[in-house]
């Protein structure tokens, strides 16, 4: 692929469902400054209506900041930037004139069907890594759940299975729930000895 092609792919950025670039970065590809951009864009502000350029919103801003394409938003001055769809971009073309801006409205246009065809490509796979995220998510608040309770001191099983040598869980747990007890005990076992009486002694309500 094109350096150039690449170059301008780097900077298309998926806002609000769609793709779009900062206007400080066409500026940058069209080889003028920012603000004669805006300059321009606002004297034909008829050809730009809201699905072909919008401001961000701060949240927006901060997206873009985490993803480097904003230093900060210190370096902004008060003033949300500006970003433009493939059809904005397309409508830029039409009032930067000049032979750099017919080769960089080409270049700029082909990186858009790139990436859209990009995206389309891998449209499944997108959907099941976001199938992975939601269930790491699930994973994620169930294990919070697990070390609230631990915090809590919440831990006392329901029910328990112990194995060959863990005599003393087996031993803490049945005697914790003796001690709960609130009225009755039933025992239902084939062999109780004195080791039961004596946790059964252990319940003095």
């Amino acid at each position: 692929m094109d350096d150039s092609l690449v170059a301008i792919q780097s900077k298309i950025y998926s806002i609000r469902g769609m793709q779009v670039m900062l206007d400080k970065d066409i500026a940058l590809f069209y080889d003028v400054k920012p603000i004669r951009l805006r300059e321009q864009v606002k004297r034909n502000i008829e050809r730009f209506p809201d699905d072909f350029m919008f401001q961000l919103t701060d949240s927006e801003v901060e997206y873009m900041v985490s993803q480097n394409a904003i230093p900060s938003k210190q370096h902004l001055g008060g003033s949300m930037p500006f970003v433009f769809t493939e059809q904005g971009v397309a409508a830029i073309s039409g009032i930067l004139t000049g032979e750099r801006a017919v080769s960089v409205s080409i270049a700029i246009m082909r990186a858009f069907v790139a990436m859209r065809k990009f995206i389309n490509n891998n449209a499944l796979v997108f959907q099941r890594l976001d199938t992975i995220e939601y269930k790491q998510k699930i994973t994620d608040e169930k294990l919070e759940a697990v070390l609230n309770a631990i915090e809590q001191h919440d831990t006392q099983p329901k029910q328990g299975i112990f194995f060959d040598g863990e005599i003393f869980d087996a031993y803490a747990f049945v005697t914790g729930l003796i001690k709960k007890a609130k009225k009755s005990i039933y025992i239902i076992d084939n062999y109780i000895d004195e080791s039961v009486l004596i946790m059964l002694s252990k319940n003095t309500k």
